[in-house]
């Protein structure tokens, strides 16, 4: 069974809306045309050449994307670039690509709310409130009993599949607690907030050294900010099997498939 794509990016619509992106994004219909069949659809954080290559070998009509394949402009499809030759590859095999990103990022069942289940948090609100009060950036919830700093991030590295980046810390390890403030993908703009909301502990990606430093050093007269930077590709990859599920249970007709590739660009790391 198929159904045109059209209706397909209706319930995206409604499951993401677009309105809900922040105004330097690029989500929706990157490649192909509303009005073609699907009937398998690929989801991955990221689009690379071995999703392509996963989506034509495996018959797949659509890659279900969170990444936009072009989210910064771009003045040449040439085959020679990498973007060209992913868009030539997708379009002559006929597979549309679609992406649900910062979109994705702030409804309930979204990134941040999904990574926030999964840690077992509860009472949640978002980090950075929108709209309505299940609506925003991020989530501030709490754990049902406190535990050490150590012991959370050993436990969100059970949790998140493994990459070579593995878990980074800042904070003592024998440290309590209980209040956490998460984001999904790169969060370090929200540090300001988390340390405003109380929280005992951030957990983001791509935290660079500066921010951090300067959050920690900002809390030494009061209790300071702890931090946990996971990779940015573990932190949202977990939300492509509540984004199938969902639309599963609307098309059951249609395949929905979450492409096992980690598209994480790190291989490994060298420590002394």
């Amino acid at each position: 069974m198929s159904t045109q794509l059209s209706l397909l990016t209706s319930d995206f619509e409604q499951l993401w809306p677009l309105a809900g992106a922040e105004s330097w994004d690029t989500p929706g219909l990157v490649a192909g045309s509303t009005s073609q069949l699907v009937s398998r659809v690929l989801l991955t954080v990221d689009v690379t050449k071995e999703i392509v290559d996963e989506a034509r070998d495996g018959g797949f009509d659509l890659i279900l994307a969170h990444h936009p394949l072009i989210l910064k402009g771009v003045t040449s499809l040439d085959e020679a670039t990498s973007k060209g030759a992913l868009l030539a590859s997708a379009i002559r095999s006929n597979i549309a690509i679609y992406a649900a990103h910062t979109n994705a990022d702030i409804v309930e069942n979204g990134v941040s709310d999904t990574l926030a289940r999964a840690f077992g948090l509860v009472d949640l609100v978002p980090l950075v409130a929108g709209e309505s009060g299940s609506v925003g950036h991020g989530r501030l919830g709490r754990l049902p009993s406190s535990i050490k700093l150590g012991d959370f991030a050993r436990a969100i590295s059970r949790i998140l599949p493994s990459t070579a980046s593995g878990i980074r810390v800042s904070g003592e390890y024998d440290s309590e607690i209980s209040k956490v403030a998460l984001c999904g993908g790169a969060g370090d703009s929200f540090i300001p907030v988390a340390m405003s909301s109380n929280a005992d502990v951030y957990v983001t990606s791509d935290l660079r050294h500066h921010p951090v430093q300067e959050a920690r050093e900002t809390g030494l007269n009061q209790k300071p900010l702890a931090f946990i930077d996971v990779s940015h590709w573990a932190s949202e990859w977990l939300w492509l099997d509540v984004a199938a599920q969902q639309l599963a249970s609307r098309h059951p007709s249609i395949q929905f498939v979450v492409s096992q590739i980690r598209t994480d660009p790190w291989d490994f790391v060298v420590t002394q």
